[in-house]
């Protein structure tokens, strides 16, 4: 029997903030331009997305805003800047969607994860969202609180 090849998804950076303060909606796979320091920095897993957003310009591009990828410790003299804007390669009919959803809607685009896909390239996961009320989270909190209480009712029955 043959193996399988062993997967090479890694997970760099996830949002787990947006899930809590936005309702996700429809979901994209956009690529990232990056150097490449910003590339060895992402593989050690310490980038920030959590305060960051990504939006459209004027040229119908778009770009990731916010985004914290530390330095790169062996980069020396030819380092990146840590928060500078990424542009995100997506095809210009999802682009157009989003900035439809941004414009229209008034939704926001939130990056969710980064992470490397089997062929070893960065890939960001990025979400049409809406913004949450202060009731939608507490009632978020309520069933989240609910399921971890009856999984230990379950648990300690069996």
């Amino acid at each position: 029997m043959t193996e399988k090849p062993k997967s090479n998804f890694k997970i760099a950076s996830d949002n787990r903030k947006a899930r809590y303060n936005y309702e996700i909606g429809e979901k994209f796979e956009a690529g990232l331009v990056l150097t490449g320091t910003e590339v060895k920095s992402l593989r050690t897993g310490k980038a920030t997305i959590a305060e960051s957003y990504a939006s459209v310009d004027r040229n119908g591009e778009m770009w990731l805003i916010n985004a914290t990828i530390p330095e790169y410790e062996g980069g020396n003299r030819f380092n990146h800047e840590p928060k500078r804007p990424r542009k995100l390669l997506l095809k210009m009919r999802e682009i157009a969607k989003l900035a439809q959803g941004i414009e229209r809607e008034g939704m926001t685009v939130v990056p969710l994860k980064i992470y490397f896909n089997d062929r070893g390239r960065a890939k960001l996961e990025v979400a049409l969202a809406k913004g949450k009320q202060l009731h939608d989270k507490r009632e978020t909190e309520k069933k989240r609180d609910w399921a971890r209480e009856k999984g230990r009712l379950l648990r300690d029955r069996g």
